[in-house]
């Protein structure tokens, strides 16, 4: 069975993740749940599925023993992770959605709108992993596209959504692939004359310092943390830092600072989906002075009484769900032309490190013995014997 046949299975199940681990039934999370159903894959078999789907990139798998990449498979975007583990080689499979994502075709608050129409600052979209922080990202960049004349430069590890230019001009960048880092991204970035700059996720103290500089030096850039509230986001990237500098990173993000949307998915049994629910803070003139201060726990308070501001408590933003009539239902059937199939490519050469390992036999024709720790690499060449 190939890739795609355990992509459609997933698609099929209404699944966002699927994961492949050797001598295991394909496991696959439905609306948040993790389901195992199925036959165990072989480990021998999901190897020769790496390797055809990671293709001249091989190399860096052997090197690194992961890697990550984004393609279109079945008529799904997905972002797959490859990894060894103890039975081989394993794969993580994000679907992704389908669509060029709206604000309105994600069912967020249109209020969001308005975070793009700032030129310069930051704004962060948190939430725990799988809440659909990288689809909001990319609405709030689609939304600039359908209605700007901008520059737009996007960072990401990888490529998840790829975006169609409207009215703004895109460049997409993806580590590995065009760029060595999102620290040198960022560089080049500067020297690329953009109006809006996307770093997928602020990962490394470097990343977030040239982030939060773009943002002070009049450009709008828009990224990701995970937490699971907006004061946890600030605090996180504050606490990235030496204590020595923080007070001046404090002072950079009250200054610099647009909005934090902070999401979560809850799943609305009465339609049949998941939807975003969002905490909102604003940047206003009581947020900027409690972040200055770095007294992240009094953000509480700005949030509940932020609603002139346009901030939003979770439970505030929960109220106005319940009384949302105009949902938007993903389609059963993907839009053709909203589909941009991508060609997989290397990421910069490495050169892999690799010992030969000795051959084993079988008692059975046909049949390779693989150990729980064998090299990937010895694995497809005990199967080339055995096929010769």
């Amino acid at each position: 069975m190939s890739l795609e046949h355990f992509v459609t299975l997933a698609r099929e199940a209404g699944a966002s993740d699927l994961h492949l681990e050797g001598g295991m039934p394909p496991a696959l999370r439905v609306r948040g749940e993790l389901k195992m159903s199925g036959e165990p894959v072989a480990a021998a078999q999901l190897t020769e599925i790496a390797r055809e789907v990671i293709g001249e990139g091989w190399p860096a798998f052997l090197e690194r023993r992961s890697f990550d990449l984004a393609r279109v498979i079945s008529g799904v975007r997905c972002r797959i992770n490859v990894l060894q583990t103890t039975r081989g080689v394993g794969l993580v499979v994000r679907l992704l959605s389908s669509f060029q994502a709206t604000l309105k075709k994600l069912n967020l608050h249109p209020s969001l709108r308005k975070l793009i129409d700032s030129r310069h600052g930051l704004i962060v979209v948190s939430g725990p992993t799988g809440s659909g922080k990288s689809t909001t990202l990319a609405a709030l960049i689609q939304e600039i596209n359908l209605s700007a004349a901008r520059h737009i430069v996007t960072i990401e590890s990888p490529t998840e959504y790829v975006l169609t230019p409207r009215q703004s001009l895109i460049r997409q960048r993806e580590i590995g692939r065009h760029t060595p880092s999102f620290a040198q991204a960022l560089l080049d970035s500067l020297r690329e004359d953009p109006d809006v700059i996307m770093v997928g996720e602020m990962r490394e103290p470097e990343t977030m310092r040239l982030t939060l500089n773009a943002a002070e030096t009049g450009h709008l850039v828009l990224t990701t943390v995970h937490s699971a509230s907006c004061a946890e986001a600030l605090q996180r990237i504050v606490g990235a830092f030496p204590a020595e500098v923080q007070g001046g990173i404090c002072s950079q993000l009250a200054e610099c600072l647009v909005a934090v949307v902070c999401q979560r998915l809850r799943y609305r049994a009465d339609l049949g989906i998941l939807v975003p629910e969002c905490e909102i803070l604003m940047a206003s003139s009581a947020s900027r002075g409690v972040i200055r201060q770095g007294q992240f726990f009094k953000l509480g308070t700005v949030l509940e009484g932020g609603g002139q501001d346009g901030s939003w408590t979770f439970t505030r933003y929960g109220e106005w769900l319940e009384g949302k009539t105009d949902w938007s239902m993903p389609a059963e059937k993907p839009d053709p032309a909203e589909l941009v199939a991508e060609p997989v490519a290397a990421a910069l050469p490495v050169v892999a490190k690799k010992a030969p390992a000795a051959a084993r036999g079988s008692s059975l024709p046909g049949v390779v013995e693989i150990d729980d720790e064998e090299d990937p690499a010895d694995i497809l060449a005990q199967l080339d014997r055995s096929s010769s």
